[in-house]
């Protein structure tokens, strides 16, 4: 068996580890090592210790000694230790912890609540208001958070029994919270595109320019077809007719600025402190963590309960992240050496695709992975497989990085394994049935898709704000 073929083994034997449910980030690091230990061995290195040891006519304890010394006289080890401490090190990683805060502490601040309250009286007079306010809490909130799991089951506990008080059909009002919980994958200052950024090696800055028009666009097609679709059928989103009747001009400005507007400068000042070239995407989280706790103490939401609970989560989930991330370097450090990576390349060339057949087989491969696994584990394990091809296709990382984002929103929506309407369907009222949520996530998939069109069609969305800022 060749080397090339053992590191396709190795693959196979990863996805079908995985797909049992084992816990991927150790996965990873006991195959890496495992298969590493066979890629770096050395004959000649584990017994001259030894042989030298019996020349000697040591004891047996020294034997065994030399013997287990020169059992760990391997590079897979070295290699190990100094991934480690590279991912540890690495200055753009080191922003999703202090994100990760921001979006926690936000988070159990009450602000969500006061939010969507305000927009749905602010957007009463609009056809299908109370969704359209949560739209733009959920895209609002996620952005702030990055967390599709925390946005989705805190509107789906705020906004959802709302819209179903008020007779909204349930398909259309469970679709609203699923698609919008997702929009922080890809709008600034998304966890996401840090953790490809570490990953590609591509600018974080280029990359928030990039995702901003296309995630506008993604969340102006939603807003739009709320809208049209209540407009068409006015029976899915009755007008709440009572909701802020006794609310005047000068109280809803009062409630926008004292909801919407810190919130709302909150990410705007992080992301254009980034996008400005002001502060490094990690002052800039750093910023935002202190942010997050300026508004918490503002709306007398921060307790020394919530600030733990919120510490506990970051470093629960910035762990994860960085040991997928650890597990995921060896893992690809082998399997290269092995020839593993050689070898897709030379598969990939002889199929004779052309730059567009690569990104559309590329993207399916990468909507299919969506269904059992996470985008961390999308990003960290099998993206990397993807990036050395981008030279040979003459694809930019950046566009290619920002198709990804566009394409995992779909991990979410996509039944039978749309984590979203699972998110929802855990907190919702018994009558709410998983065939409706699956039936108005549907439509925004459709658009996730109609976008991802548009994208290949006009790169230029993706390209105008770095050009612009950047040159």
């Amino acid at each position: 068996m060749t080397d090339p073929q053992v590191a396709v083994a190795m693959l196979g034997i990863f996805i079908f580890i995985i797909l049992l449910g084992f816990p991927i980030a150790f996965t990873l690091m006991a195959m890496g090592i495992g298969f590493g230990y066979y890629a770096y061995y050395d004959a000649n290195r584990m017994w001259i210790r030894y042989a030298r040891a019996l020349e000697e006519d040591a004891g047996t304890l020294t034997l065994i000694q030399h013997w287990i010394g020169g059992f760990f006289n391997n590079r897979v080890f070295d290699l190990f230790v100094n991934q480690t401490y590279s991912v540890m090190a690495n200055d753009v990683l080191t922003a999703v912890p202090l994100f990760l805060f921001m979006g926690y502490i936000v988070e159990r601040a009450n602000i969500v609540s006061r939010l969507f309250y305000t927009l749905s009286v602010s957007t009463r007079h609009l056809p299908g208001s109370m969704a359209v306010a949560a739209l733009i809490t959920c895209a609002l909130f996620a952005t702030a958070t990055g967390i599709v799991g925390a946005v989705v089951t805190l509107m789906g506990l705020l906004a959802f029994p709302a819209m179903l008080k008020a007779r909204y059909d349930k398909s259309f009002a469970s679709g609203v919270i699923c698609a919008g919980g997702t929009l922080g994958i890809l709008i600034p200052p998304s966890i996401m595109l840090i953790v490809y950024a570490a990953t590609s090696g591509v600018s974080i800055v280029r990359l928030y320019a990039g995702a901003l028009l296309p995630g506008f666009l993604l969340a102006g097609m939603y807003l739009i077809y709320i809208v049209t679709r209540a407009i068409i059928q006015p029976k899915l989103a009755p007008k709440a007719e009572k909701l802020g009747a006794d609310v005047g001009f000068l109280q809803i400005a009062w409630m926008l600025l004292t909801s919407f507007f810190p919130l709302a400068f909150l990410i705007m000042a992080v992301l254009g402190a980034i996008l400005f070239g002001l502060a490094t995407p990690t002052e800039a989280a750093a910023i935002g963590a202190l942010g997050g706790l300026v508004l918490a103490a503002a709306y007398r939401a921060l307790t020394w309960e919530r600030l733990q609970e919120s510490v506990y989560l970051t470093v629960r989930t910035t762990a994860m992240v960085c040991w997928l991330f650890v597990g995921s370097w060896v893992f690809a450090s082998v399997f290269s050496y092995l020839g593993g990576e050689a070898l897709i390349r030379e598969f990939v060339e002889g199929m004779n695709l052309t730059p567009l057949q690569f990104l559309l087989l590329a993207q399916l491969i990468i909507f299919l992975l969506g269904w059992p696994l996470e985008w961390s584990e999308i990003i960290i394990i099998f993206v990397p497989i993807f990036l050395p091809l981008l030279a040979l296709f003459e694809i930019d990382p950046l566009f290619f990085g920002i198709l990804i984002a566009l394409n995992l929103q779909t991990s979410f929506l996509t039944p039978p394994m749309a984590m979203s309407a699972y998110y929802l369907k855990g907190i919702a009222p018994p009558h709410v049935q998983l065939t409706h949520i699956f039936a108005g996530s549907l439509p925004y998939l459709v658009m996730v898709f109609v976008t991802m069109v548009v994208l290949y069609t006009i790169p230029e969305i993706v390209y105008f704000l770095p050009r612009l800022v950047y040159g």
